[in-house]
């Protein structure tokens, strides 16, 4: 697994967590970062960091594109992975679109329900379709 890949996988983590627990977005990064036991390295923080930046317009993009589906009535790892792939999409230069899609769609495979990859594949695919005509 690259370190890309952890941090990636990081960044999911403590997005779900702060939402499990009724936190704001993002809000359990201190205390991880505080702990050490389970480091939190850069690219993880610029995820979280990131997400929590621009959350209402990835948000409003993710609501705009998902076909019959609210962000209240997904998975929350889908929401999340949704959340960080668009990020990458949108605002990660240094990140081709067709790995930041990969990589949410390998998470959903490993982390979420059987159905999950399709749809993370298919609405991260339709972001990357509208990326130019997108306002962020």
């Amino acid at each position: 697994m690259s370190a890309r890949t952890k941090s990636r996988k990081r960044a999911l983590d403590i997005l779900f967590e702060s939402e499990a627990q009724s936190l704001p977005t993002g809000g359990t990064l201190a205390d991880r970062q505080a702990e050490g036991d389970y480091p939190v390295n850069e690219y993880a923080v610029l995820l979280i960091e990131g997400v929590v930046a621009h959350r209402d317009r990835l948000d409003e993009i993710i609501a705009e594109n998902a076909n019959d589906w609210t962000l209240d009535r997904m998975p929350a790892v889908d929401r999340n992975l949704l959340r960080i792939g668009a990020f990458e999409i949108l605002y990660v230069d240094d990140v081709p679109d067709a790995v930041a899609v990969s990589e949410a769609v390998g998470l959903a495979s490993d982390l979420s329900t059987d159905e999950s990859p399709s749809f993370v594949n298919g609405l991260l695919s339709r972001i990357v379709e509208l990326k130019p005509s997108l306002s962020v």
